[in-house]
């Protein structure tokens, strides 16, 4: 049997089965994670795509020991929304952080629209595919 240990110095492969299972859970949502004192994962279309990961967003949750809903300015998921948490100890000090992306907090209905796109493009890494009836714009 495999044991893993979620403590401040975790390496990413401590992460990774929770990460996954969070993964899942929120329906293929990306999924990042870290301990404090080092580099962790992120998870994106049901696979691991960095064992070397961090974060800013990651970090101030960990620094601060609070969950934070924000749109980064910068890292990966740069203006897209995200939520990320601290893995805390016994003692209540965080010794990690797991993240997601908010889709919640792309759901301003005047503007999702108008940002979808763009949103699907950064996540996914490509753009949606068109609706049955509507026409391709070349411009994409």
């Amino acid at each position: 049997m495999h044991r893993y240990t979620l403590s401040c110095s975790a390496e990413a492969a401590d992460f990774e089965p929770v990460a996954l299972a969070v993964h899942e859970l929120v329906h293929r949502l990306p999924v990042t994670a870290k301990s404090r004192d080092k580099n962790g994962i992120r998870i994106e279309e049901g696979r691991v795509i960095d064992r070397n990961y961090s974060g800013p967003v990651l970090l101030d949750a960990i620094a601060q020991n609070r969950t934070i809903k924000v749109t980064p300015a910068s890292g990966a998921y740069k203006g897209v929304p995200v939520t990320v948490s601290p893995v805390r100890d016994k003692d209540g000090d965080a010794i990690g952080a797991i993240g997601i992306v908010d889709i919640t907090g792309i759901f301003d209905l005047a503007t999702l629209m108008e940002h979808q796109s763009a949103i699907l493009k950064q996540v996914c890494g490509k753009d949606p595919c068109p609706l049955p009836g509507e026409q391709i714009d070349s411009k994409r």
